[in-house]
């Protein structure tokens, strides 16, 4: 039996579709081609990822932060686009308190042959594998869980770490002598430093012996340049895609950061991440995968796993808590080559519906 055409769903943000690299690596092993479908915001990710043939792109209205209404046009072009290319099997990657029944419908009306995803709700004939996640599996691992039960396989060698194409050197923007990159910004404000905090920590780095590079994108650059003061290289605004910010990001020795893009492509590139984690989302699900680091914040605060896109808490003790010393000793102890942190990841399990024949 030839390889199939594969198609992969992942229609979050640019640190989604980087933490579903792993699992589109399996699905490219077993397929003749690989198409990845994915969001606005996570285009020049998906851009990034090995065995990725062609991306498709699909501003859907049940994702995002200011998601925009839909029309019957614009899903009819999405359905004709898909059902042109004839792919035999789609995966369609979820994180765990969304659903996969709204592109599985658009699936199923592109003649896709055969469907697969984790799924909670009923999903009548629309899924072929209607998998169950386990509870509090990493979303890099719920992913990967999905694509063996769909019958994927990582080929020989690969350890399932986060990856990207081959990355420029970065030594023009950063110069060549050791540093730290702090990166003060998120997509939310709750899961971000207040500005005023973010300053004080680059000046207690730099205090401390290192050398900061402050990263950011072109609308970051009031924030980088406040927090990188007088005593830190402010790049805001200077790498001009996420492959340039990947290069500096693998020259670092530590790279300081929250739950964002940036942290998952530092883990990409494989390097040390201090993460400040705010418990808006769980931590076992997002914390940086695959590459030593460390946890700071208090999982335990009163906006855990809120979801909460702006503090709920004043004074946003969870990151702003943080001492400078938590931060020192954190970068300190990786710069060591301190192991990984974090709790061995349990085996796979499935709780699967299959129609048709076995994958």
């Amino acid at each position: 039996m030839s390889a199939p055409r594969s198609l992969v769903v992942r229609l979050d943000s640019a640190g989604d579709v980087l933490l579903a690299g792993p699992a589109v690596r399996a699905v490219a092993a077993g397929s003749s081609h690989t198409t990845l479908l994915c969001g606005p915001q996570g285009v020049p990710a998906a851009r990034l990822l090995p065995g990725v043939d062609e991306v498709l792109v699909y501003a859907a209205p049940w994702v995002g932060l200011e998601p925009t209404r839909t029309s019957r046009e614009e899903c009819g072009l999405l359905v004709d686009a898909l059902a042109a290319r004839r792919f035999d099997r789609g995966v369609i990657l979820v994180s765990y308190h969304q659903s996969p029944l709204p592109a599985a419908l658009l699936l199923a009306l592109a003649g896709v042959e055969r469907v697969a995803a984790d799924c909670e709700e009923y999903p009548g004939s629309l899924l072929d594998l209607r998998h169950r996640r386990l509870p509090g599996r990493h979303e890099a691992e719920a992913a990967l869980d999905l694509v063996r039960a769909f019958g994927y396989r990582l080929p020989a060698g690969d350890d399932g770490s986060l990856a990207i194409t081959p990355f420029p050197d970065s030594t023009r923007l950063t110069g060549p002598e050791p540093y730290v990159v702090l990166h003060p910004g998120a997509a939310v404000a709750s899961r971000r430093w207040s500005a005023g905090r973010a300053a004080r920590v680059a000046a207690a780095l730099h205090g401390a012996g290192h050398r900061v590079v402050v990263t950011g994108s072109r609308a970051e650059r009031e924030l980088t340049a406040e927090v990188a003061g007088r005593h830190s290289l402010d790049l805001g605004g200077a790498t001009t895609d996420l492959h340039e910010l990947a290069g500096v990001l693998a020259g670092a020795g530590v790279v300081v950061t929250g739950n964002t893009g940036p942290m998952h492509l530092a883990c990409a590139v494989g390097t040390p991440v201090v993460c400040v984690f705010a418990p808006v989302v769980p931590a076992e699900r997002w914390r940086p995968y695959h590459v030593p680091h460390a946890l700071l914040g208090d999982q335990g605060e009163a906006c855990a796993a809120s979801r909460a896109r702006d503090c709920p808490v004043s004074g946003h003790p969870c990151l702003d808590g943080i001492g400078d010393d938590e931060v020192l000793a954190a970068v300190a102890g990786l710069l060591g080559a301190a192991p990984p942190t974090g709790d061995p990841v349990p085996a796979a399990g499935t709780d699967a519906r299959h129609r048709g024949a076995s994958a």
